[in-house]
C-alpha cells in the first residue's frame, strides 16, 4: 500500500505516510547516565585486562598510565584486586612485578609529592606477618595477607607511600627467591680434605666493565636479558683482592677481615662460638656480614638448625674454620670489589674444608650469597674478576637465571696494546649508592619508555664491544656506555667527575666511571700509550680537583688465583 501512495503523490508523499521519531522522543527511551556508566565501566574492565595480560606476557609496555586512570576514575580498588589475582600465580618473577606495580598504584593515590619519599624504610611490625608467609615460599597466603594489610593504609597519603615502600619491600623478597632459583647450576664435589691448621689462598684481581652494565641487574637480566663485556686487571702490579682459610681445632668460627695498603690496613676480627652469633648474616651491614654470609650459603654451618655451632662444626669439619679477607681498594670503588671478595672466600672455604668447585659454579654462588645477604646486584662483579681476560657474559630473559661466559679470542698484540692506553684514575669521590639500586629496579619494573630502550641500547652496545676489533672502536663503545649509564642512573655523575673528564677528553679515545658510576674510579682508554704522567699534569693543573691519583692497569689472564698452600 505505501509503494502504491508513493508512485501516486510522488516521494513527499512517501515521506509524510512513514512513522518516525524526533530526537527528543529517542532520547526519551535511552537511559543515557547508564549508557554513559557502561561504557565507562567497559573502558576501565578493558584497561584491567590489558595490564594483566602484560604482566603475564612480560611485556615492556609501560603501564603507569593505565594506573594513573584507573585511580582518576575511582576503579583503583578493582585494579588493586586485579594485580593481587596475576601475582597469585606461580611464576615470581611476574609476582615481584605485580607488587611493584600495586607499590605505583598506591603512590598514584597518595599524590604526586605528597605522602613523602618513595624510598624509605619498610619495617612495619604490622607487616611482618605477610613478610613472613612470603619468605616460606607461600605466594598466595602471602599476597593475601598483604592485600588485608594494605586496606589498613588507604586513608592518608603518608600511609599510602609508607604501604608502597612495603609492597616493593615485598617484590624485592620474591625477586630474591627468583633468583635464588640459579642455585641449580651450583654443582660442589667432594675431594680431599686438607690437614688441619693449612691454609688455603686464594686472590683474584680486579675488573672493569667495558660495556653493557646494568644489563646484568635483575630482574632486567632475566626479564630482558643481559650482555656485558668486562676485563679482570691487576691495579698497581697487584691482584688487589684475596681470602685464605683453614681448619682449626677449636669448633668456633673466626673471620677476620681487612681493608687497606698493608701499613694503613684496617683489621676487624669477629669470633662466633654459639649458632646465635651467626643471626644476622643476612644483614648487610652487620659485623663480618659477608663472612657470616658465606658460611652459611657453603653449606660450612647450617642456619637455623637445632644443632649448636660447636656441634655442627666438629662433626663436619673436625673442629672450626678460620677465614681472612682482604681488598687493597677503597671503600666504593666501582671496581666489583665485594662480588669478587664473596667468590674468593667460598673458593677458600670450599678448599679447605675439602670440596671441589669450577668457576662457572662460583659465579652463579655469589649470585646466590648476594640475595641471601639482600644487597641484590647483577653477575658481572663476579664474571669479572673470577674469569680472566676480556670476556662477554650473557643471561636469556627466562628464569632460572643462568650466566654463560665466552673469553674473547683476541691478540697478543691487541692485548698489549689495549693494556697500554688504560689507565685509572681514582676520582677521591666515595661512590654513593645509596637507593641507587632500588630507584633503577622501580623505574624498570614500571617500564620507564627512556628506561627500557636503554635496556635494549645497553645489550647491543656491549654486543658491539665484543666484534670491537681496534682500540677507536672500543673507545666508541666506552663513551657511548657512559651515556647510558647515566639514562640509567641520574646523578650518577658528580660536578668533579664531570670536570675531570672534561679535563681529560683530548688525551682519551673514551672514558666512563667503573660500575654505576657516582663517584670511585674513573678509567680511560687513552689515544697514546703510556700515559699516565701526561694524565697526572692535566688533573694537577685542572682548578678544583684534589685527592685524585693515577694507576697504571695491567690485564689479568687468569682471573681467581690458587697460590700454594701455607
Amino acid at each position: 500500500q505505501g509503494d502504491q501512495q508513493c508512485s501516486g503523490g510522488g516521494r513527499h508523499c512517501c515521506w509524510r505516510a512513514v512513522w518516525r521519531l524526533s530526537l527528543r522522543e529517542v532520547l526519551s527511551l535511552t537511559d543515557q547516565e547508564g549508557e554513559l556508566r557502561w561504557r565507562e565501566a567497559l573502558f576501565f574492565q578493558v584497561g584491567r585486562r590489558r595490564v594483566m595480560d602484560n604482566l603475564k606476557s612480560q611485556s615492556d609496555r609501560g603501564l603507569l598510565p593505565s594506573f594513573r586512570a584507573a585511580v582518576l576514575g575511582g576503579q583503583h580498588e578493582e585494579l588493586l584486586c586485579t594485580l593481587d589475582s596475576t601475582g597469585s600465580g606461580e611464576n615470581l618473577g611476574v609476582a615481584a612485578r605485580c607488587l611493584a606495580c600495586i607499590a605505583d598504584v598506591l603512590a598514584c593515590l597518595a599524590g604526586e609529592g605528597r605522602g613523602g619519599l618513595r624510598s624509605g624504610p619498610a619495617a612495619n611490625p604490622a607487616w611482618s606477618h605477610a613478610f613472613s608467609i612470603l619468605e616460606q615460599g607461600d605466594l598466595l597466603g602471602g599476597v593475601q595477607a598483604l592485600a588485608t594489610e594494605r586496606a589498613k593504609w588507604l586513608s592518608r597519603p603518608d600511609l599510602l607511600v609508607r604501604a608502597a615502600r612495603h609492597y616493593e619491600a615485598a617484590g624485592q623478597v620474591l625477586l630474591r627467591q627468583a633468583v635464588m632459583l640459579s642455585q641449580r647450576f651450583i654443582y660442589i664435589g667432594q675431594g680431599e680434605v686438607p690437614p688441619l691448621g693449612e691454609w688455603q689462598n686464594v686472590e683474584c684481581p680486579a675488573r672493569l666493565d667495558l660495556s653493557g652494565g646494568w644489563s646484568d641487574t635483575p630482574p632486567i637480566a632475566f626479564e630482558h636479558g643481559g650482555t656485558v663485556v668486562n676485563v679482570a686487571v691487576k691495579v698497581d702490579g697487584r691482584r688487589p683482592i684475596g681470602a685464605r682459610a683453614r681448619r682449626i681445632k677449636e669448633p668456633r668460627l673466626l673471620l677476620v677481615s681487612s681493608s687497606g695498603v698493608q701499613d694503613d690496613a684496617i683489621a676487624m676480627e669477629t669470633v662466633c662460638e654459639r649458632l646465635e652469633d651467626l643471626k644476622d648474616h643476612c644483614v648487610p651491614y652487620a659485623p663480618a656480614a659477608l663472612l657470616k654470609a658465606v658460611c652459611v650459603c657453603s653449606g660450612l654451618v647450617t642456619y637455623p638448625s637445632r644443632q649448636s655451632l660447636d656441634e655442627q662444626l666438629l662433626q663436619r669439619w673436625g673442629g672450626g674454620v678460620e677465614i681472612h679477607t682482604w681488598s687493597l681498594l677503597p671503600h666504593g670503588s666501582g671496581l666489583g670489589t665485594s662480588s669478587i671478595l664473596a667468590g674468593a672466600v667460598l673458593a677458600a672455604v670450599y678448599r679447605c674444608t675439602g670440596r671441589t668447585y669450577d668457576t662457572d659454579s662460583l659465579i652463579h654462588a655469589v649470585l646466590h650469597l648476594e640475595q641471601m645477604l639482600t644487597t641484590g646486584g647483577g653477575w658481572q662483579d663476579q664474571v669479572g674478576g673470577l674469569v680472566g681476560g676480556v670476556k662477554v657474559a650473557r643471561s636469556k630473559a627466562c628464569l632460572p637465571l643462568r650466566v654463560e661466559v665466552e673469553r674473547l679470542p683476541l691478540s697478543d698484540d691487541f692485548l698489549l696494546s689495549l693494556q697500554q692506553h688504560l689507565l685509572l684514575v681514582y676520582t677521591g669521590k666515595t661512590r654513593l649508592a645509596r637507593n641507587l639500586l632500588q630507584d633503577t629496579v622501580r623505574r624498570w619494573y614500571s617500564r620507564v619508555p627512556s628506561i627500557v630502550e636503554n635496556a635494549g641500547q645497553l645489550v647491543d652496545n656491549a654486543e658491539e664491544c665484543a666484534r670491537a676489533c681496534s682500540l677507536p672502536r672500543l673507545g666508541a663503545c666506552l663513551e657511548r656506555y657512559w651515556g647510558q649509564k647515566k639514562v640509567m642512573a641520574p646523578g650518577c655523575e658528580p660536578a668533579a667527575v664531570r670536570t675531570m673528564m672534561d679535563a681529560l677528553r683530548p688525551l682519551a679515545l673514551g672514558q666512563t666511571l667503573a660500575g654505576a658510576g657516582g663517584g670511585g674510579f674513573l678509567y680511560l682508554l687513552t689515544r697514546q700509550p703510556q700515559q699516565g704522567e701526561a694524565v697526572r699534569q692535566v688533573l694537577n693543573n685542572t682548578q678544583g680537583l684534589r685527592d685524585f691519583s693515577v694507576h697504571p692497569v695491567e690485564l689479568d689472564m687468569e682471573g681467581i688465583s690458587l697460590l700454594k698452600s701455607s
